[in-house]
């Protein structure tokens, strides 16, 4: 009897999954994608939720009493969150996958403004660390790290999955670099909420924001902006579905320009950042 309890229990363990969290649908990609079939991943903020202000439901906080392990992004509601899913779950390892990444002031935003929705943006810092390739290969390798450490046995499947994704952001990059290509250096774009800083910088383009300090803009700075896009000869506005797009809407009438909708929290990250090359390079022809 004995016997079958400890190969019953080596059995379990050889078996059991890692159960991880991800605060975004692009960092659940990642982890799956290395952990393969070894991790069990949920999501924290569903598509079509706003990372500023999200609240975890009852079955999400159940979910992080079960979880080994948290990987956060530096988003504004992990700020109030996480110490809470630390207390509920002392055991769970959280991964700040943003620490080692230089974070840059978010466009349009100054330190201690409000955002939106009354919230504010750590020190005006942009957290929208994943749009860049060169951030996602920093924060595919700590994933890869810390599910070695989880589950040392399957080392070498962590790694070969790394390799794998590390070419698949190399693939995605050439293929952003080969879109852009046909745009002048420096060229602009405008969004409402500015979410496409690190995306910018990495490829020479330079995001222009609706939102004035994080706020909708008031009818003289809307003007203004109108001015701006009218000489700069901006083709397009991007919004994101996880906010209201009222004034870029607006502004697009003004202007007689599309208004794209395109979020920064798609699950597929390379799709979504060769969608995002070819709106840009598609609106400045």
């Amino acid at each position: 009897m004995r016997y079958l309890f400890l190969l019953f229990t080596l059995t379990f363990a050889l078996t059991a999954k890692i159960h991880c969290i991800a605060s975004i649908p692009p960092i659940k990609s990642l982890v799956e994608s290395i952990g393969g079939k070894e991790v069990e991943v949920s999501v924290m903020v569903p598509p079509g939720s706003s990372p500023h202000s999200y609240e975890p439901k009852a079955s999400q906080m159940r979910a992080v009493e079960n979880a080994d392990c948290y990987f956060a992004v530096g988003v504004e509601f992990e700020k109030a969150w996480l110490p809470r899913f630390q207390s509920q779950n002392p055991r769970m390892k959280i991964v700040d996958l943003s620490a080692p990444i230089q974070k840059f002031p978010m466009a349009g935003h100054h330190h201690h403004e409000a955002d939106h929705e009354g919230e504010h943006e750590e020190s005006g810092l942009d957290p929208h660390i994943w749009t860049a390739p060169s951030n996602l290969k920093i924060m595919a390798k700590q994933i890869a790290q810390t599910l070695e450490k989880l589950d040392p046995a399957h080392r070498d499947l962590y790694l070969a999955n790394l390799k794998k994704v590390d070419a698949r952001i190399d693939e995605t990059d050439r293929k952003i670099r080969k879109i852009l290509s046909v745009l002048p250096p420096h060229s602009r774009f405008m969004v409402f909420h500015p979410a496409w800083g690190y995306f910018a910088r990495e490829y020479g383009l330079l995001q222009i924001p609706v939102e004035i300090e994080g706020k909708a803009p008031k009818p003289r700075q809307l003007m203004a902006l109108i001015d701006e896009a009218r000489k700069e000869r901006i083709r397009a506005i991007f919004v994101q579905p996880e906010f209201s797009d009222k004034s870029a809407r607006l502004l697009a009438g003004e202007l007689h320009i599309p208004v794209i909708k395109i979020s920064p929290l798609a699950a597929d990250w390379s799709d979504n950042l060769l969608r995002l090359a070819k709106a840009i390079a598609g609106a400045a022809e």
